[in-house]
């Protein structure tokens, strides 16, 4: 068939392998060369990298804004540790956008900014209602002073509580205290409470951030990871090794929404249970209540008085003997288009269809990693020990990165399947107008995903036959360039099917939905933040 360059093209309905394989050959050197490095988004942090975590984002604020570090962190957590959101309110001016936040600067304050020159001096303290010496009273960034006892049993309370910012004590004053006033008058009486302030700041830098979140593995690293701004939908791998998504803190399940993938586990709960009602049941053709048959000839009466022959399914009467029933055949194949169909075994079969392929190609996934990914390397350490082969031959990082895309690309189709159950099957809600443009977008999304099982099989097949350690250097040569030019494909059918899923897909629901953007080889890796 022939294509005129538009749609099609665009979407990989027409793809000539010939011509591929030829441009990976003229490019076999630049396909082959490692990616460029680049700034890494994401980072593990440990309970020591913590401080170190904390401490670049308190930096920036306070140089940005020229603010002490005790007015960044209240400011921060104001905003949940967002970047992002200090600058969008910086449009209200500086000294509103701290105000709203109930941060007083001392420069506002002519009391505070003065200070206590004459410690001698008797100042009146409002709450133990003494007569303290200037000397013992602190005063704030708001400008209201109390003597240092009762400032101390302020922070105890507060801290005591639970609390991480504390307020002034005058009534109704928004203003947050300094955290190194904290730290020494309760350091002085309380240590141990001083020791769990401290532990509650470094905590806020998790617990009150949005681009923090707790690796979810079992049992649990002791590793948060951190994303970039903005980067709600996206799947990370910790340095444990577990890849999950950072929305919903699931594993990773690109290219499936988070809804869908969760709906999808609680489905999968009962998938056993419908496995076997389908393998060890008939439905009633009256009731269509599901019939277990234990024993005895094929004529089988339901509960509800209806009989039936346990070899089609079909109703019969009662009249019968071992090796017959009266008045009913079912040796000839018959269609069933136009009778009354079991609705809920309908249902069952089609979530076996899905489940099936979803756990078979999550099956390959699996052995390929765990027997086909050492056997690779295995080659490639004897391909690269062969000091006779040229230097460009012995390179063995092609059939390394070729084996990533194919353990990425079974994982994708495993999941597609998924996506695939719940977007066709009328359960999700269309905008107006959304089912006359399904189709459409159902056909190229099944193309993509038939063309992506086809190549991703060859590519399959190619990688388990290269024994590029017992190969001539001709064979290596060509086995090299096939696995570029199947790489380059899978990964190219994938992002198509990654980009007709968010864009045509997923935009015809009510329900906003998004999916992580498709990284060729899987979630990208997070570093370990050095303290």
């Amino acid at each position: 068939m022939a294509s005129d360059g538009g749609d099609d093209e665009e979407y990989g309905y027409f793809y000539d392998d010939d011509d591929a394989e030829e441009d990976a050959a003229a490019g076999l050197e630049q396909a082959a060369a490692p990616p460029p490095e680049r700034r890494a988004d994401y980072w593990a942090i440990t309970q020591e990298s913590l401080p170190t975590a904390q401490k670049q984002d308190l930096s920036t604020v306070m140089n940005f804004l020229n603010i002490k570090q005790h007015q960044a962190r209240a400011l921060l957590i104001h905003h949940r540790w967002k970047m992002d959101g200090i600058y969008d309110h910086l449009d209200k001016g500086r000294e509103r956008m701290l105000r709203d936040a109930g941060i007083v600067l001392q420069e506002n304050n002519i009391m505070a900014a003065s200070g206590s020159t004459k410690p001698w001096r008797i100042m009146h303290c409002n709450v133990c209602f003494d007569d303290i010496p200037m000397g013992v009273v602190l005063t704030m960034d708001c400008g209201h002073c109390f003597c240092n006892d009762c400032w101390t049993q302020h922070f105890y309370a507060a801290v005591e509580s639970g609390k991480k910012q504390i307020r002034c004590m005058e009534v109704k004053c928004p203003a947050f205290c300094d955290e190194d006033h904290v730290r020494r008058l309760l350091g002085r009486k309380y240590p141990e409470m001083a020791k769990r302030f401290n532990r509650f700041l470094l905590e806020s830098y998790l617990e009150d951030n949005d681009s923090v979140k707790w690796c979810p593995s079992t049992p649990n690293c002791g590793r948060a990871i951190r994303v970039g701004t903005g980067e709600r939908y996206c799947e990370v791998e910790c340095p444990c090794g577990l890849s999950f998504c950072f929305n919903c803190m699931a594993h990773a399940h690109s290219p499936c929404p988070c809804t869908i993938w969760e709906k999808w586990n609680s489905k999968c709960t009962e998938g056993e249970n419908i496995k076997w009602i389908l393998a060890n049941t008939k439905s009633c053709p009256k009731c269509f209540k599901a019939i277990e048959k234990n024993g005895g000839c094929n004529l089988v009466r339901c509960t509800c008085g209806q009989c039936m022959c346990w070899l089609c399914g079909g109703g019969t009467g009662l009249d019968h003997t071992w090796t017959s029933i009266a008045g009913h055949s079912c040796n000839r194949y018959e269609e069933t288009r136009g009778k009354k169909a079991d609705t809920s075994r309908e249902q069952m079969q089609r979530y076996k269809h899905y489940y099936d392929r979803f756990k078979i190609h999550g099956d390959s996934y699996g052995v390929e990693k765990q027997k086909l990914g050492p056997t690779l390397l295995e080659r490639v350490r004897l391909l690269e020990a062969d000091l006779k082969c040229p230097l460009t031959i012995r390179d063995g990082d092609w059939l390394i990165r070729a084996h990533r895309r194919l353990l990425v690309s079974w994982q994708v189709l495993s999941r597609s399947y998924v996506f695939a159950y719940y977007m066709f099957s009328g359960e999700l809600r269309m905008q107006l107008g959304g089912r006359a443009g399904l189709a459409m977008a159902r056909n190229l999304f099944e193309d993509q995903q038939e063309q992506l099982e086809q190549h991703v099989e060859r590519l399959s097949e190619l990688l388990a036959g290269a024994d590029v350690a017992a190969m001539p250097e001709p064979e290596i040569v060509e086995a090299k360039q096939k696995a570029v030019t199947l790489a380059k494909t899978v990964e190219r059918l994938c992002g198509e099917m990654y980009k007709c899923i968010q864009d045509e897909l997923l935009t015809l629901l009510v329900e906003p939905m998004t999916i992580a953007a498709y990284r060729p080889d899987g979630p990208d890796k997070a570093e370990e933040l050095t303290p």
